[in-house]
């Protein structure tokens, strides 16, 4: 491809983010660890934001020393209007933009597949921690993309990346916490506040990539599989049965495509849901 110089512009510089501010909610978690490595390895500056205020600390310290790069870690409370407003303030005071954001915090809550948990139950679900999921999940990616979008708009742009997941794609196959000593109406099972969200966060891509389509804001949203972290074996071997590749990912499996979906290499790509499943949703 030939620039507006006419300089040839080698395919690997349209992954270059040298320079470009990132915020990444839920930042130190798990995955929002490995989307801001991502950040790093291609030169941009990483701001995670979570409620965990020791933990984001360590983790943005962990960045900045591994990588070299600025990186900055960040309390910040999702929900609340105010503190994301003053959460994108004082990054503006410090690194006097923001580039791309990455809608990534959510609350995931682990099913034990070898104990009784009747909370998560359809039946005995409480509006509480219905509302409580919801907040998070999906009102903070709307208040995030709102005032950090709305930023962009005035800015030149941006990109804005929401983390959804395979179970945005399908319900949850509960048979795989199922447990044979327990009865029907003790069986673990997976909330359906997780997959309700997921769903939403693809229909909020799609409403803001056309509603900013003008604006030179993309958006665009990725469908992560479940990542191996040291599950129970019988849990994992159920979970792989369904997989056509027969495993889970490993933590770092998606860095790269994090780093297309912000980067200059996906510029024509917007509205749309990247699946990386291992092909279970084609099942």
């Amino acid at each position: 491809m030939v620039g507006k110089q006419g300089r040839f512009m080698n395919t690997l510089d349209k992954f270059k983010l040298n320079g470009k501010v990132a915020i990444i909610t839920g930042g130190a978690g798990l995955l929002g660890v490995k989307h801001a490595e991502a950040i790093a390895e291609a030169g941009g500056i990483p701001i995670l934001w979570d409620i965990n205020s020791q933990q984001v600390y360590e983790r943005s310290l962990e960045i900045a020393e591994t990588y070299n790069v600025k990186c900055l870690g960040m309390c910040v409370d999702i929900t609340d209007f105010g503190k994301v407003t003053d959460a994108l303030t004082e990054v503006m005071n410090i690194f006097n933009n923001a580039n791309i954001l990455i809608n990534n915090a959510a609350n995931d809550p682990k099913v034990s597949p070898v104990q009784s948990s009747t909370l998560n139950r359809l039946e005995n679900f409480p509006l509480s921690l219905w509302q409580k999921d919801i907040d998070v999940g999906i009102t903070g990616a709307f208040l995030c993309s709102q005032i950090i979008g709305n930023y962009m708009v005035h800015h030149g742009g941006g990109v804005i990346l929401n983390i959804a997941s395979d179970l945005g794609i399908i319900a949850p196959d509960q048979r795989i916490y199922c447990n044979n000593g327990l009865k029907d109406r003790e069986q673990p099972v997976k909330p359906v506040t997780y997959s309700v969200i997921k769903h939403a966060i693809i229909g909020l891509t799609k409403y803001l990539a056309t509603y900013w389509a003008d604006k030179g804001i993309r958006v665009n949203s990725i469908s992560p599989g479940g990542v191996y972290t040291d599950q129970p074996e019988q849990f994992v071997k159920k979970l792989t049965y369904l997989i056509p590749m027969s495993r889970m990912a490993s933590n770092d499996e998606y860095k790269a495509a994090i780093l297309f979906l912000v980067s200059d290499a996906s510029s024509y790509m917007t509205g749309a849901n990247l699946i990386i499943d291992g092909g279970r949703t084609c099942w």
